[in-house]
């Protein structure tokens, strides 16, 4: 197999890093959520690159084809774009209201806030 043939997986370990590293390392609360986002996208990627099949089609009988890929993958990263979704709002609206709070999203001023409670 050539390196080309994996490239996807290349692409999905370096976005996949990218988010980590974003997600770690900003102290910023809605760059965090960002970073959560570009993470989420690397894992929907690496599920729907290993559900596709080369020379596979849609799941529908037919004399025609023999070699089927599989929905599943797709369809559960359907149901999980929903919920990232979900998620990225809730944890929006809960920056909005830590702003509201503390006058502030930035981590290292509300742990320094908190401190001198």
């Amino acid at each position: 197999m050539s390196a080309l043939s994996f490239l996807n997986y290349w692409f999905v370990i370096i976005l996949m890093m990218v988010g980590f590293y974003v997600l770690i390392a900003q102290g910023n609360l809605v760059k965090k959520i960002v970073g959560l986002n570009i993470f989420q996208t690397s894992v929907f990627i690496l599920y729907i690159s290993a559900g596709k099949i080369t020379g596979g089609t849609a799941p529908i009988l037919d004399t025609q084809w023999s070699v089927y890929s599989n929905p599943l993958p797709h369809v559960l990263i359907l149901t999980a774009i929903v919920v990232g979704v979900a998620t990225s709002a809730l944890g929006l609206s809960l920056v909005v209201r830590i702003k509201e709070a503390y006058g502030t999203i930035e981590e290292d001023e509300i742990a320094q806030m908190d401190e001198s409670l």
